[in-house]
């Protein structure tokens, strides 16, 4: 299912462990890289605002072969670290990257190909079950549309 505009569903099973939501933003694929590789511009964008999560670290080192370690401070409930590696990146074109904090983490790719003057955005994900998948979809990917939206509104600022 491709989404554009305000999305309202986090992503879209495809077969048993798989999920994958795509956008069009108004922005070249060189800056929409940017968001997802620059800390800075990451840490403006990624959480959901009003979510009562903060974001207390964000260290990208986007590049194949790189890593990184993002942690979260969830209001009172304490803290909680995630991280992994980058498998593969493309500048500009592909991002692909590991959650290696659970063994059900999947495996993220997000493509940029260029469309309508702007960036055709593929958010995919590869879950190792179906469980695994459906848990995802009822609470992390819930997010997605929210932090697309605030990824759009970064870019078009």
């Amino acid at each position: 299912m491709a989404v554009s505009g305000g999305a309202e569903i986090g992503g879209q099973p495809i077969g048993e462990t798989e999920l994958a939501i795509t956008r069009t933003l108004a922005a070249a694929r060189g800056r929409v890289f940017e968001a997802w590789s620059d800390a800075a511009l990451f840490r403006q964008w990624w959480m959901p605002e009003g979510a009562g999560i903060t974001m207390l670290e964000c260290d990208l080192d986007v590049r194949t072969g790189g890593s990184y370690r993002l942690v979260y401070a969830f209001g009172d409930a304490g803290k909680m670290a995630f991280h992994g590696t980058y498998p593969e990146v493309v500048p500009d074109a592909r991002i692909v990257w590991t959650n290696a904090e659970d063994p059900d983490g999947a495996i993220t790719t997000v493509t940029l190909a260029e469309a309508d003057g702007g960036t055709l955005l593929t958010y995919h994900e590869r879950y190792p079950s179906q469980a695994a998948r459906d848990e995802a979809l009822a609470g992390s990917a819930l997010a997605l549309p929210q932090q697309l939206n605030q990824l759009a509104a970064l870019l078009e600022g």
